[in-house]
């Protein structure tokens, strides 16, 4: 048969694409939580019978890069031969799934004709699955404190749902209304990608399929080697550093990594790093690929929907047995070193393309989460925010104020008006956190602050890991300012830090969640003094780090530089 035309091809692809946004919006309509279907904590992709991405709709994307991985170990564990259509596999077993046990993997074959042909696979954050404290696990010793462990095991065996694993799951969660309807919409997600991907090998004929999917990943690859020969060849070594492990609250964890890029091949080293933890701060394998496929997409092919052909030329070595590769029963569940590591590569990056890659960002999610019963109801009710943060500035631009972390570039935050219908405390305020951002000659983002005070007896974690450590500016830039969480302010009790668990909140209690925000690039002296005096005029940089930072006297009634006392103060 003839290799199928290019517009084929096309089109294959974009049916894809298509099938995996379909995939997310099922899901996000029919979820029970505001994780899913508002803060959109999951990661879901199309795969090949051989476990190839073809096509994602990310919300953290560092969870659809590492899938590939689980679903292998998944298929592999219940074997390619037991596979049936109507099948679908959950496992939270975290070194397979490459996350935590509360971040499922549910799994479904795609079969055309009795013939396998490809895979849906869905990660996702269930709300409770019987870990040892409701919410978020922060001081866990090893796995089996972190909740259900499930084996790849079939919830669906022909297409027959087995009970005995439902009522496993009910059983071990302290929520299980919510945990059974967001299983039920990750489900109804694999299957929708099951259709489609059926209905495109009946449409265009299975060996046309099959073609298509070898020209869409070697595409990709070839975008990947293309836009790596542009890059300058080198090694470089960066280290940069997470707050805690959560058990030894004063030991800064190093995050290590050598980067070397040729014309051919992209190779991240993470041997160096943290031994293992005693804490929850291990990553599983699988994510720790996932986190360095994330920084190797974003300087290569960041324009282009990404399949596992653009991963062809990325190679990452870990050492077993380290903060960087978890195995068994090292504890994983507070996996906040995923998202500082992206930035580590782009650290070691910049010392020989820093033309090329952005100062540091805010560097974390600053999610705080209250829990509780809720008085009104009676039932249990929990709810996460995911805070912005401030981008890192870089070559010709300031950073982003008030995004998504970089390694969710598909999520989104809480908003103000869900959170204050689903549990008992009022958003005081929320909004820009004036000067957090790295003074330069293109300014860091600006993260942001939100007060939450509530109203009734509650919990709140703040799950928060970079605040000791300031966001790193470039080429003559200032650092960003460090997230920070205060609780009890202006009170006798006042305590600011990072993460916190505080399990007896009372009506009345306050909570400040202040976000990081991102580095500067280049001298601030060389800033535009107009540009800065925008700045002040939206808050963004106060009239004191104005003078400090930038050399630039803005009068305070008439709000206009004075460009005399601008020039001798930045000539002195």
């Amino acid at each position: 048969m003839a290799a199928p035309d290019p517009i084929t091809v096309e089109v294959i692809h974009n049916y894809y694409l298509s099938a995996a946004r379909e995939m997310e919006r099922n899901l996000m309509r029919t979820s029970y939580t505001t994780i899913v279907y508002e803060i959109r904590d999951f990661g879901l992709g199309i795969y090949d019978k051989n476990y190839r991405m073809l096509a994602e709709s990310p919300g953290l994307a560092i969870f659809t890069c590492g899938n590939d991985y689980g679903l292998e170990q998944s298929v592999e564990f219940i074997g390619r031969d037991n596979l049936e259509p109507g099948d679908l596999i959950l496992t939270s077993y975290p070194y397979w799934s490459s996350a935590h046990p509360m971040d499922v993997l549910a799994t479904s074959p795609i079969f055309y004709k009795d013939e396998l042909i490809g895979f849906t696979a869905i990660k996702q954050h269930w709300i409770d699955l019987g870990q040892k404290e409701a919410g978020y696990m922060l001081d866990s010793t090893d796995v089996f404190q972190e909740g259900l462990i499930m084996p790849a095991m079939k919830l669906y065996r022909a297409g027959v749902r087995n009970q005995e694993i439902v009522n496993l799951i009910e059983f071990n969660s302290r929520i299980p209304d919510r945990v059974i309807g967001d299983m039920n919409a990750q489900i109804s997600a694999c299957r929708t990608g099951e259709r489609r991907v059926a209905e495109l090998a009946e449409r265009f004929g299975l060996d046309t399929l099959l073609q298509s999917i070898e020209a869409i990943l070697d595409h990709g690859e070839r975008l990947s080697l293309s836009r790596l020969a542009e890059l300058p060849n080198g090694t470089w070594e960066a280290e940069d550093y997470v707050d805690d492990d959560g058990i030894n609250r004063d030991q800064l964890l190093k995050l290590k990594c050598k980067v070397t890029v040729s014309d051919d091949e992209f190779i991240v080293d993470w041997r160096g790093s943290e031994p293992t933890t005693e804490g929850p701060m291990n990553l599983p394998i699988g994510l720790t690929r996932g986190v360095s496929g994330l920084a190797f997409k974003g300087v290569t092919s960041p324009d282009y929907p990404a399949n596992a052909g653009h991963y062809r030329p990325l190679r990452v070595i870990t050492e077993e047995g380290t903060m960087m590769h978890a195995v068994s029963p090292s504890p994983t569940f507070t996996i906040w070193a995923a998202l500082l590591a992206p930035e580590v590569i782009l650290k070691a990056l910049a010392q020989g393309m820093p033309d090329k890659v952005p100062a540091c960002s805010g560097g974390d999610i600053f999610d705080v989460m209250g829990l509780g019963v809720h008085p009104e109801t009676g039932i249990p009710w929990l709810e996460a925010t995911n805070e912005a943060i401030g981008f890192g500035a870089f070559e010709g631009n300031d950073g982003e104020d008030g995004i998504m972390h970089l390694s969710e570039p598909g999520c989104r935050n809480n908003p103000v008006e869900v959170l204050e219908t689903k549990g008992p405390w009022i958003i005081e305020n929320y909004g820009y956190r004036q000067d957090s951002g790295g003074p330069g000659t293109y300014r860091g983002g600006v993260g942001v602050t939100r007060t939450y005070h509530f109203r009734h007896d509650s919990q709140a974690l703040a799950v928060v890991k970079r605040t000791k450590s300031p966001p790193w500016g470039m080429n003559g830039g200032k650092d960003g300012s460090p997230g920070f969480v205060t609780i009890w302010p202006e009170t006798e009790r006042e305590r600011t830090n990072g993460a916190l668990h505080e399990k007896d909140l009372k009506d009345g209690d306050v909570i400040i969640n202040a976000s990081g925000g991102g580095g500067g690039w280049g001298n601030p002296f060389n800033r535009e003094p107009k540009q800065v005096l925008e700045d002040v005029v939206n808050d963004f940089v106060s009239l004191e780090s104005a003078r400090r930072d930038y050399g630039v006297v803005i009068d305070e009634e008439t709000l206009t530089v004075d460009e005399g006392a601008t020039a001798a103060l930045r000539a002195g």
